[in-house]
Formats: C-alpha cells, structure tokens, sequence
C-alpha cells in the first residue's frame, strides 16, 4: 500500500498538481475537496453544496463538516510535502470553532509545527472569502498524527 502512495505522491508532483491526493482520503473526496498550491504551499477549499448546510435557520454550514475538511487538510498536508510516506493515522484532534459558516466555499491551510521521529504537530486554519468581510477566519484545529517520514528506512522510523 505504501508503494501505491508513494507512487500516486510522486505523480501529483511531476504533475504539479495536488488534486491527486485526494484520491487518498475518500471522505474528502465525498465532499467534493479541492487542493490547490500557491507560494504558501497547498490552499485546501470545501467548495459550497447546499448538502454542507447544518442549521438551515441561519442558514450555516455543519460543525462536522467543518472539522473533516479540516482533519481531512491535515492528512494530505504532510503527504504533499513529501514529509510521510503513507497516510497519517490521528492520534487527537482539537477545533475552536470561532463564527459560524456562512453557505459559500470554505478554505484551509496547514502548518506542519513540529515533524518528529513518529509524530507531527499540524495546525490548521479555515476561513471565508467575501467581498464585504475579505479573510473571515471560521476556526482553528490543532492535530497530532503518526507518521512515516521519506528519510526513514522502510517508512517506519523517523529522522
């Protein structure tokens, strides 16, 4: 299975193109996620369905659906950067939800804190775009994952 991701990883990357790895995660894939890269590395957006809706009287998005776009960021955060060579197992997983979700497309980005010998720290943020508010941050998460790292023999140890 590991060869399988690392070859998919590495013809996301002579591709240029992030999408791929999504493939990886098929809940992620179920939600319609969609990757990106920019100078800042992968822009991970939840495009908006009226499915994502959780509170219909607001109307605002689910608080689950939220936090598996994030969690699903998370994963394919370390594969894209090259730093785990099979999908990262969760170890915890912490979201501050900080406004609703207002029914529009819904973004991520990941920094990977901390990459140790078996486990990485990553933070995530997610936010909404809109002309009047511009960056509208709608939560935070912090995780911990098990990982393989690229530089370990067999995908087993760390650095």
């Amino acid at each position: 299975m590991s060869e399988d991701i690392v070859a998919l990883i590495e013809r996301a990357h002579a591709a240029h193109d992030p999408q791929r790895l999504v493939a990886l995660v098929p809940y992620a894939q179920f939600l319609g996620m969609a990757v990106d890269e920019d100078d800042e590395g992968p822009l991970f957006r939840l495009p908006y369905r009226a499915s994502h809706i959780g509170n219909p009287h607001l109307p605002a998005l689910h608080g689950g659906l939220i936090g598996a776009f994030m969690e699903s960021a998370a994963i394919l955060a370390p594969l894209w950067r090259q730093e785990a060579l099979r999908l990262p197992k969760v170890v915890d997983f912490a979201i501050d939800y900080l406004r609703p979700g207002w029914p529009m497309d819904l973004y991520a980005r990941c920094a990977i804190r901390r990459q140790g010998k078996r486990v990485a720290n990553v933070g995530i943020t997610a936010w909404q775009w809109s002309e009047s508010s511009q960056h509208r941050l709608i939560a935070t998460a912090r995780s911990h994952f098990l990982v393989a790292n690229a530089n370990a023999p067999n995908g087993c140890q760390g650095r």
